[in-house]
């Protein structure tokens, strides 16, 4: 979820490594990823061999896997790492500016909902040097967009438990393209600061997914604006939302876009 803060977004390292809190309900509840998308960055890159930055369980990195890549994930927080390691993921725990290649090279760098905690310019230097040409860097979020009635009630109560976050409820519900525009340009910015690639391109690819009740209520806590918040804050965030879906019929339909900003490893 895009902050209103000012500090830069992968600066924010207590968010960015709370995610891990409930590393089961992370695997369980987030959304996955077009398995067309996956397909396109498999067959335009340099071949099979795939990094996947910020891991977490390996929802996106388990999708390669099943695409035919072979995956190494890089991941800060052992509670994720530990949990991909479970479903038969190698997993080295680092940032990935920390990260030691050791000579291994890659046919694909990928960051599912990610490289936002990534410094784009250090990330996208560090991603050429391991890329072999014809490569690609992938970096790609999940952008949801709420039906506007459930939208509206979720932000006046999230404002109301939280009035002091750093966050724009309403316009993160409502526009959270916009927000994420923000995640896009940086990206693509750090692309273009260092040598080695091709001009990025973004690929889009639209989606929908039924929640029911629980199911949303289920992944509500994983969100970056909720995994630090007290229990007792969460339920009546919660409890905000489950009315907002009950008056809905007890479920409705996310639409998502997926975006993917890329670009392909040039020369040697």
């Amino acid at each position: 979820m895009p902050t209103n803060s000012n500090s830069e977004v992968h600066q924010q390292r207590q968010v960015a490594e709370s995610f891990g809190a409930d590393a089961e309900r992370y695997d369980r509840a987030r959304p996955r990823y077009p398995e067309p998308m996956v397909e396109q960055i498999v067959a335009r890159s340099s071949g099979r061999e795939v990094l996947d930055v910020g891991t977490g369980t390996g929802i996106a990195a388990r999708q390669f896997q099943k695409a035919g890549c072979g995956v190494l994930g890089v991941e800060p927080d052992t509670r994720l790492a530990d949990l991909a390691r479970q479903f038969g993921l190698e997993v080295d725990v680092a940032t990935f500016e920390d990260w030691e290649p050791n000579g291994r090279l890659f046919d694909a760098v990928v960051a599912a909902q990610a490289w936002h905690w990534v410094d784009p310019v250090a990330g996208a230097s560090k991603a050429a040097r391991i890329l072999r040409p014809g490569g690609r860097l992938a970096a790609f979020w999940n952008v949801f967009q709420f039906p506007s009635e459930m939208a509206d009630t979720i932000a006046d109560v999230c404002q109301r438990v939280m009035p002091n976050a750093p966050f724009d409820f309403r316009a993160m519900l409502t526009g959270a393209m916009d927000g994420y525009q923000a995640f896009f340009a940086k990206t693509s910015d750090g692309i273009r600061e260092v040598s080695g690639f091709g001009e990025p391109d973004q690929w889009r690819f639209d989606w929908e997914w039924t929640y029911s009740r629980d199911a949303w209520l289920d992944q509500m806590p994983t969100l970056g604006a909720f995994t630090r918040l007290p229990a007792d804050k969460m339920a009546e965030v919660l409890e905000g939302a489950g009315a907002a879906i009950d008056a809905l019929g007890g479920s409705f339909t996310m639409n998502y876009a997926t975006v993917a900003v890329t670009a392909a490893r040039t020369g040697a």
